[in-house]
Parts: structure tokens; sequence; C-alpha cells
């Protein structure tokens, strides 16, 4: 009677390591998967802020090496550095009528940590302010 208990126990052992086994890459999926989001999220927010401070200073200064220098400033944490091919400004607030705005767009591709999910998304970031504050 010893060993039926013995040879039970074993099999349900057996049993529990097989479903660990199914269960565990999805686990894995899901980790990745809040990591990458996570890091998606941030990098979206200081694409957001960059944006915001480099419209502010065009806005303000009128000066698009300025306004692109304040993006890659507000943005000094991202690897790869946005460049200034990223950064769209199309017009100035030069020669505009009161209450004219002036808007920098910023397009970055994100590369993900791993390659689970693709090789990355394209985020952007978008700032709009009146000219001359």
């Amino acid at each position: 009677m010893g060993t039926d208990v013995r040879s039970s126990l074993r099999d349900e052992r057996g049993a529990s390591a097989v479903e660990f086994a199914f269960i565990v890459p999805l686990l894995l999926l899901l980790v990745l998967g809040i990591a990458e989001f996570g890091r998606a999220f941030q990098v979206q927010g200081t694409i957001s802020a960059a944006a915001r401070e480099g419209v502010r200073t065009m806005a303000l200064q009128d000066d698009q090496v300025a306004a692109r220098a304040a993006v890659r400033n507000a943005a000094g944490s991202l690897n790869p550095a946005i460049t200034d091919l990223q950064i769209a400004i199309p017009q100035s607030c030069a020669g505009r009528p009161v209450g004219s705005t002036v808007k920098l767009t910023i397009t970055y591709p994100m590369p993900f940590l791993t390659d689970f999910f693709g090789a990355g998304l394209t985020l952007t970031g978008t700032g709009v302010m009146r000219c001359n504050g």
C-alpha cells in the first residue's frame, strides 16, 4: 500500500512539471509585453515633453536651431538620440498674423528591447503654441 501512495505522488509531481512547462512561455511573454509597453509609454512621455519644450522655444525666439537644440536637450535620455531630421517645424512665426500658432512634430522610431514583438514602432510627439507666447 505504501508504494501506491509514492507512485501517485510522483505522477502528480510529473503532471505539475508538465503544466508548469506549458505556462512558463505565456508568463514570459506577458512579462516582456509589460516591459515593452512600459518603456514605450515612458518614451512617448519624453517625446511629448521634448516637443513642448521645442515649440515653446520656437514660439518665443522664432529660431529653428534653438528649438531643435531644446528638443535634443529635453530628450537627452533617449537611446538612440533624436536627430534634426526627426524634428519637423513647418512654419516660423515671422510675418504671420497676430494669434497664429507654430507647430513642432517629432517622429521617433523606437526599437523594442526584444524581437518578440517586431523591430520597433514609430512614436510621434506634437507641440502647438501661439507665436510670441
